[in-house]
């Protein structure tokens, strides 16, 4: 059974989410059942600095509250924060407990990134632990590389410095959580098992009745799994990550009508009307009775300004399905 954790590194929930979810897995209905914990990258602040800034200090500013507010939606941030305290004394996390830094949480998703790649899902979940010990007790600077260097070598991830620094995993972790969108990830932690997920740090016996009644999630090809979830990032009104996801297949499978499809909706909602012209152009040349190919290229030309050139396109489209009139 593979369990995901999609979850931010810098949200106390995570790791309280962690330890609920170690004790469910103790109850002796899951001796042995073979079980793969992953975990995959959430940003609850993704405006944070690439340089961390002392979190006492970062709290004056408004932004900054609403956006941690995503980890904990109904509380204040004193609320929250003292809540938190509480709960993770309760689950054995401290003595101390209180993050210091406001600290971008990207480079520590690329370190548990590669630390699956590199070592499992073992190596990557002693990481996690090191890493969210370093940032909630020890008030560490896990923004800073040289701390998550120590963290890396404590993990026995000892390769895990040189990596970061080499740049690798910067494009997975980046695609990583264009998936998490595209999949509804909206909470830290949201624990996924197939195609079932349970959002928040819920009680240890919640996660246990949550595993214990599994979840199926039907294996497609990598290429299908990536055209979907561009479409859905492209439904959450996102275009410019949809085309991110898109870039593999159309460099594979640049005249695959449905993937020049989807871009050619990318590129409109994202204004890049060059690109949405030249590929609806394409499109309608290849099959002239595509009614919406039409409609989106005489609505492209409409957006530049050529009127005339439209009006035939727009006629055409609604003639051959009303629906566009």
């Amino acid at each position: 059974m593979r369990i995901e954790i999609w979850a931010d590194v810098v949200c106390g929930w995570a790791y309280i989410g962690k330890r609920r979810l170690e004790a469910a897995l103790a109850d002796p209905a899951f001796d042995g059942v073979p079980v793969e914990v992953v975990w995959r990258p959430f940003r609850i602040d993704p405006t944070s600095p690439a340089r961390s800034t002392p979190l006492e200090e970062a709290l004056a500013d408004p932004a900054v509250d609403n956006a941690l507010r995503v980890c904990a939606p109904g509380l204040s941030l004193g609320e929250n924060r003292t809540r938190v305290s509480d709960i993770a004394a309760a689950e054995g996390i401290g003595p101390r407990w209180g993050a210091a830094w406001r600290a971008s949480s990207h480079d520590a998703h690329r370190l548990l990134f590669l630390a699956h790649e590199h070592g499992g899902a073992e190596l990557q979940n002693a990481v996690a632990e090191r890493v969210m010990r370093a940032h909630f007790v020890d008030g560490a600077d896990i923004g800073d590389r040289r701390t998550l260097a120590a963290v890396a070598a404590e993990a026995g991830f000892a390769d895990g410095a040189a990596l970061l620094e080499s740049g690798a995993g910067e494009d997975e972790v980046r695609e990583l959580l264009l998936i998490g969108k595209a999949r509804g990830v909206a909470t830290s932690p949201t624990i996924v098992v197939g195609d079932r997920a349970l959002a928040g740090a819920q009680p240890a016996e919640v996660i246990r009745e949550f595993i214990a009644r599994g979840g199926h999630r039907r294996e497609l090809p990598d290429e299908v799994e990536r055209l979907r979830h561009a479409e859905a990032l492209l439904d959450r009104r996102d275009p410019l990550g949809s085309l991110v996801l898109l870039r593999p297949l159309l460099d594979a499978y640049g005249d695959d009508r449905n993937v020049l499809m989807l871009a050619a909706r990318a590129y409109f909602a994202s204004a890049q009307l060059g690109r949405a012209r030249a590929t609806l152009e394409r499109l309608v040349g290849d099959t002239p009775d595509d009614s919406y190919a039409r409609h989106l290229l005489g609505r492209t030309l409409q957006r530049q300004g050529l009127a005339e050139e439209a009006a035939p396109h727009l006629s055409m489209a609604a003639a051959m399905s009303p629906e566009y009139d």
